[in-house]
């Protein structure tokens, strides 16, 4: 495993940031992390990086304890913090020229800055200082640092923070394509990015992991076995509709889908069927409802 966390526990006095959390993130896998604000997202990510001491348990990253050997980490993770860390007064290459400095590229830096420029959209404004660009344009520079030693994991807190939705879009793929063959744990708030781009979720809460599970297994677990939804091959009145003894709640979706709340989803589903019998109605679909990412979320964080 690329990444391996073991009983990890981060104490800020008192205070439990992060609670004995382990989990693992393999090669060629983009693994989601999320949670709600304060939920240790953040000191998780410092601490497998090596930016903070765990107070106990281990992380490892390609094999190199953060704590035992924080160099060797450090050559195999490329890493963009929450607050994106830049030196405002440096033009974009001289930037990039003094990280490829730091991980000792030699003869082979010239040719990373210029693909990562190229890779991150940011040839047009290269020739400027960093100061001077957007918000967007500057996590674009923060990306092609983590990624300018060529890293056997990426780290990505809040990745597309600030960027407008075309730019959001082209981030999105540029992480698709590198996380081929690389370990990506990623951070974000964004559940349409994680869905577009994960194939995994660990859900974070209270320094606590909630849930480690593939998206669609976590809303297939987290089906609304109260909630059925019909389609019908014809329009239905509501008047019709509201024949339905068991459904105590009906909501009409349109494209001749209708949302029926019961107590009994198996007793409504008899009657149902019979209802459609009954008048004449072919119905094409008949299903539970599957909750959203959104909604497994909330529901695995709110208490």
């Amino acid at each position: 495993m690329s990444i391996q966390v073991s009983g990890l526990t981060k104490l800020y006095d008192t205070q439990k940031a992060v609670d004995g959390i382990s989990f693992e993130v393999k090669k060629g896998e983009i693994a989601g992390f999320l949670g709600p604000n304060g939920a240790g997202k953040s000191t998780t990510m410092k601490m497998i990086t090596g930016y903070l001491p765990p107070t106990s348990g281990t992380a490892t990253v390609c094999g190199f304890d953060v704590v035992e050997k924080p160099m060797e980490v450090r050559k195999r993770v490329g890493y963009l913090p929450e607050a994106n860390p830049l030196y405002f007064e440096m033009y974009v290459r001289e930037y990039l020229e003094f990280s490829a400095g730091i991980h000792r590229l030699g003869a082979d830096k010239g040719r990373r800055i210029e693909e990562m420029i190229e890779m991150t959209g940011l040839l047009k404004e290269a020739h400027k200082k960093i100061g001077a660009l957007s918000k967007g344009y500057k996590q674009r520079v923060g990306l092609a640092q983590a990624m300018l030693h060529d890293p056997e994991v990426l780290i990505l807190d809040e990745p597309t923070s600030g960027l407008d939705p075309n730019q959001i879009v082209e981030i999105r793929d540029l992480i698709k394509r590198i996380g081929a063959d690389k370990t990506v744990l990623l951070s974000t708030h964004i559940m349409q990015e994680v869905q577009a781009m994960c194939s995994r979720v660990i859900i974070i809460n209270n320094g606590r992991i909630v849930a480690d599970d593939s998206i669609g297994h976590l809303q297939t677990v987290n089906t609304r076995q109260d909630v059925l939804i019909i389609s019908t091959e014809t329009v239905v009145a509501a008047a019709v509709i509201n024949k339905l003894k068991m459904a105590k709640k009906t909501e009409e979706l349109g494209d001749n889908k209708w949302k029926l709340v019961t107590e009994d989803p198996e007793a409504m589903r008899r009657e149902v069927m019979q209802w459609a019998l009954d008048n004449n109605i072919n119905i094409s679909a008949m299903q539970a409802q599957t909750e959203t990412l959104e909604d497994v979320f909330r529901t695995l964080t709110k208490k």
